[in-house]
């Protein structure tokens, strides 16, 4: 895992780069977290690629657990991927209502997540 720092005026941007999946449950979350939080950073950028696929599957209730560790540190959230191959309809809620709010996006691409976070 590499992480490609990305600094604007005021906010210092993780963006994880990295060819496996790094999150598959919330322990691993929180853990992420806690690194980037504690290099001082402010904003991540996460690919769908590097969550296990069981956080897409709201009822595994994996996407709560870690998005509330989000929450709670105050640290931003942008998950860059393509979200149109999941069909259930609370999934596509899910991102809808989670991109209304500033705290977890849901992008396409990393100059999205970049410019939601300025």
């Amino acid at each position: 895992m590499n992480i490609e720092i990305h600094q604007t005026e005021k906010t210092r941007i993780a963006e994880v780069i990295s060819d496996e999946v790094l999150i598959k449950n919330p322990e691993e979350g929180l853990q992420l977290l806690a690194d980037l939080y504690y290099q001082n950073f402010d904003k991540v950028i996460l690919k769908e690629q590097n969550i296990c696929a069981e956080f897409f599957d709201l009822k595994s209730g994996i996407a709560g657990e870690i998005l509330q560790k989000f929450s709670n540190y105050r640290m931003p959230l942008s998950i860059v991927g393509d979200f149109s191959k999941y069909q259930s309809k609370s999934i596509k809620d899910f991102i809808y209502e989670s991109n209304k709010g500033k705290l977890v996006n849901f992008v396409g691409s990393r100059e999205e997540a970049i410019a939601k976070f300025i």
